[in-house]
Formats: C-alpha cells, structure tokens, sequence
C-alpha cells in the first residue's frame, strides 16, 4: 500500500472514531439496561477502528498494541459468540490463562 493511501485510510478512521466514540459518550445504558447490547456493539466498533489504526500505523506493527487491540475485541465479543470462551484467548495473550 502506498503511503498516501495509508494516510487517507487513517485520516478516516480517526473520523469514523471520533463519532463512533460521540456516540458512546452520549449513551448513558449501563450494564443491565435494555439497550447494554447496543452499547457493547458501539464499543467493539471503537475497538475494531483501534485495531485498524494499529494494522495501518506506519514504521511497524507495535505488538503491545495489537494484543491491547485484540484484547478488548475478544473480551467484548465474548459476549456475542457463545460456542468459543473468548475471555480465555483474550487472557492468553498476557499469559493469564495458566
């Protein structure tokens, strides 16, 4: 990918992050409202976006980064994705899972 491409693709996502994250500051569901669901795909679209930020970062790929990145993703789908226990692969990547 050039790199000026790479920098419109994270011109976007910051945009796209920036309302996604307006989005979840305006929402005032908590855990156990009705609408909580709603609010975790909100969040995992915000994670998604970070994850993109990081795969398109220029001068390499930060491992810390990415395992952050995959972390909240699997620990916020794990809500969504009953036959796979995605909290155990979220603590996998810290060694947690021992």
């Amino acid at each position: 990918m050039d790199q000026e491409t790479r920098r419109e693709l994270l011109k976007l996502s910051w945009s796209m992050h920036d309302e996604v994250e307006q989005a979840i500051l305006k929402d005032s569901t908590k855990q156990g409202d009705d609408n909580w669901t709603e609010k975790q795909k909100l969040l995992l679209a915000d994670m998604s976006l970070h994850l993109l930020q990081t795969a398109l970062k220029p001068n390499g790929l930060s491992q810390e980064k990415l395992k952050n990145n995959l972390n909240a993703i699997l620990t916020l789908s794990d809500d969504f994705i009953d036959e796979v226990d995605l909290r155990k692969t979220a603590d996998a990547l810290y060694g947690l899972d021992k």
